[in-house]
């Protein structure tokens, strides 16, 4: 006799499977606010750059026939003899735009990595269940969300929206998306921040892997359009530590067929001092910008690693 399947065992789509149950209970309490003021299209939790009706004082106005009556500021005429009607900061939802790097370098999979679902995972599989996870926190605040994938160019770009089914479309894209080619993330970066036209909130997950001057006169870039920037900077383990010891043959991801034989011991000192130099000129270049930089490690549990940034940075905005 063949037993009825329960309903808990229904299969969930591969794609779907991309938002962790486990990261997302690690972050689900803790919101993710714009620290400046982003142009919406419904009311929300965020600031305005426009004048509206909400909870918080912006400024007076002198009065002009066909204002509300109930905005008038009796105390400021009793002062004055003139009216003056009061003005508050307008809230609205966020839209919010995910660049994904999907070039071959974050296809790296190092022995150091987190094991997630019995594998250990690639700096590309980390980013993209991080990008996942965020998109769903983004849209359970009624926020519009995008996506953008790119290598030396766009591969995928999904404007922010709210609708129904696009978190469907955009777990979808990552799903399918698989790492290749070289990098190339200023013309990439100069590219979006013309294309996304109203102000919000950009979020790149990628390795950086390009010349710090190009990267941060793209992140300038964003800045000039009035958008707010978070960098999350993922790379492996052994990039950041270099723990090779003995002579090793290393792979170009960028460019198949590229091999290089190494003593990893006589280069250990130098590269390790390019890393240090190449992280610390980011952070500073950032932190002028007033830009998000926060660097990940795929040894980290990505969950918690998540949930330590979004609360240490909703503790900075309260």
């Amino acid at each position: 006799m063949s037993r009825v399947p329960d309903k808990m065992e229904t299969q969930v789509p591969p794609h779907f499977q991309l938002v962790d149950s486990d990261a997302m209970s690690k972050i689900s309490r803790i919101e993710l606010l714009a620290r400046q003021r982003v142009e919406g299209f419904i009311t929300g939790r965020h600031q305005s750059p426009f004048r509206g009706t909400s909870v918080e004082f912006a400024e007076h106005r002198e009065y002009t026939a066909g204002d509300d009556l109930r905005d008038l500021d009796w105390r400021v005429y009793a002062r004055s003899d003139r009216y003056y009607v009061k003005q508050y900061v307008e809230e609205t939802n966020l839209r919010a735009t995910l660049l994904l790097d999907a070039s071959g370098s974050m296809a790296y999979r190092g022995e150091m990595a987190a094991v997630h679902k019995g594998r250990r995972l690639s700096k590309f599989e980390y980013a993209r269940y991080m990008a996942a996870c965020l998109m769903r926190l983004l849209m359970n605040q009624q926020d519009a969300v995008g996506l953008v994938t790119f290598d030396t160019a766009i591969r995928r770009y999904l404007p922010a929206r709210t609708r129904a089914n696009h978190m469907s479309v955009l777990l979808q894209e990552m799903y399918n998306t698989v790492p290749g080619e070289e990098t190339a993330l200023a013309p990439v970066f100069d590219e979006i921040a013309e294309r996304i036209h109203r102000r919000g909130l950009v979020i790149i997950l990628s390795d950086l892997f390009d010349g710090v001057e190009a990267i941060l006169k793209a992140l300038h870039h964003f800045r000039f359009r009035k958008h707010e920037v978070i960098v999350l900077h993922v790379m492996a383990e052994e990039e950041l530590t270099f723990p090779f010891k003995n002579w090793s043959q290393f792979r170009n991801l960028e460019q198949p067929g590229q091999f290089l034989d190494i003593d990893p011991e006589a280069l250990r000192s130098a590269y390790l001092s390019e890393v240090q130099s190449f992280v610390e000129s980011l952070e500073k270049g950032c932190g002028e910008m007033q830009v998000d930089y926060v660097p990940f490690s795929t040894r980290q549990d990505f969950g918690m690693a998540l949930a330590g940034y979004l609360a240490h940075r909703r503790s900075r905005i309260q």
